[in-house]
């Protein structure tokens, strides 16, 4: 359904004279910009205070860099101090290292001179293991000497010993072939006297 104008208008005045008895709708707006303004002033002094306790915290901040700084001058004083005992440890170490040079060196001659030593006992231990190489040569060559001597005296014994085999098989020979010449007289003369008997 529609309105119509009059109707419109008469809805009007009365939200107007609504509006009108109604003081707080028109202080709202007035209230709204007091607390507005009640609301940036506290933002500000928050912000002041936050400003405050920000440039305390960079007055804290500088006092620790301070600090730092001391302390890393200290560590730098303590790094010299260190620099300088290692300086001091590594004249030390060369000086310890040239002694133990030198200590080897010595060492080195001392072992050179005891390998000389040694090389002449062993060329002396050499020297007298050939002497008696040569001299167990003789040896062996005397033994050799000898039992060639034995051995042509045991070949002289066995030709001697085969002499006499032989000169006994010769006559074991002539004994069996004389009594061959007997068993077999013996038998043809028992055989005639036999027949000359049984005639």
């Amino acid at each position: 359904m529609a309105f119509a104008q009059e109707d419109i208008e008469l809805i009007q005045d009365i939200v107007q004279q609504a509006i009108n008895n109604t003081p707080e709708l028109k202080n709202a707006n007035v209230r709204y910009e007091i607390d507005l303004r009640e609301r940036t002033l506290r933002v500000e002094e928050e912000l002041k205070h936050q400003r405050e306790l920000m440039i305390e915290g960079f007055k804290q901040m500088d006092k620790r860099f301070e600090q730092v700084d001391k302390r890393f001058e200290q560590v730098d004083k303590r790094f010299e101090q260190v620099d300088r005992r290692f300086e001091q440890m590594h004249t030390d170490f060369n000086l310890r290292f040239t002694q133990i040079d030198k200590r080897f060196e010595q060492i080195q001659t001392d072992i050179n001179l005891r390998f000389t030593q040694v090389d002449k006992k062993f060329e002396q231990i050499q020297t007298n293991i050939n002497l008696r190489f040569t001299q167990v040569d003789k040896k062996f060559d005397q033994i050799q000497a000898d039992i060639n001597l034995r051995f042509t005296q045991m070949d002289k014994k066995f030709e001697q010993i085969q002499v006499d085999f032989n000169q006994r098989f010769v006559e074991m020979g002539r004994r069996m072939d004389r009594f061959m010449f007997w068993s077999l007289g013996v038998t043809v003369s028992s055989a005639l006297f036999v027949v000359n008997y049984l005639k």
